[in-house]
């Protein structure tokens, strides 16, 4: 999208990685631990990526922190409304974005679907839960086929559902990402 700076083919520098990889690091541990993401910790991350950004490529950071922001919350905010995703996941999306711009959110938020993917698929298969998943996601296909609203049963209301930690999974992706940022894969 910006044609210099800090959003293009290099992806910016390690330092506007280093909140990004705080905040992830953070969110992870809490919604490993606690099963929830603190609004402290996604409002200040939120803060970090902005001035950094800003500070760093002045107008162009704060627009692709702004960018960011607005494409985490946009792209995760039906999941949320449908009670399939925490409002603490939701928000660290739009924090990453932040701190990231929205090609790099882009690429962690399509790492962290197959993570967690994975981490979903390991859970069901340990618990011995892989057939009701199986048909409660025939029950999501087929609301969303029939433009309704999934019942309870498949939502995060429900307290028999498996759940999996997105927080987890956004941060270890982060981590993936910076990891490799840092031994030199830099267009990930």
């Amino acid at each position: 999208m910006l044609q210099s700076g800090p959003w293009t083919s290099t992806g910016g520098t390690f330092s506007s990685w280093l909140p990004a990889l705080l905040l992830a690091a953070g969110a992870g541990y809490l919604d490993w631990r606690y099963r929830r993401i603190p609004n402290w910790l996604t409002v200040s991350g939120l803060g970090a990526g902005v001035a950094v950004n800003t500070i760093l490529y002045h107008w162009p950071g704060l627009k692709a922190a702004l960018l960011g922001t607005v494409l985490g919350l946009g792209l995760l905010l039906p999941f949320v409304l449908i009670r399939s995703l925490g409002a603490g996941d939701w928000k660290l999306a739009g924090a990453l974005g932040a701190c990231l711009g929205p090609r790099q959110l882009l690429s962690v938020l399509m790492g962290t679907v197959l993570v967690a993917g994975v981490m979903a698929l390991a859970i069901v298969i340990w618990k011995g839960r892989l057939k009701s998943t199986l048909l409660n996601i025939a029950h999501l296909l087929a609301a969303l086929l029939s433009l309704r609203m999934p019942g309870s049963e498949v939502s995060l209301d429900n307290p028999q559902s498996t759940r999996i930690p997105f927080g987890v999974a956004m941060a270890l992706t982060v981590v993936f990402y910076a990891i490799g940022r840092a031994i030199g894969f830099g267009n990930l």
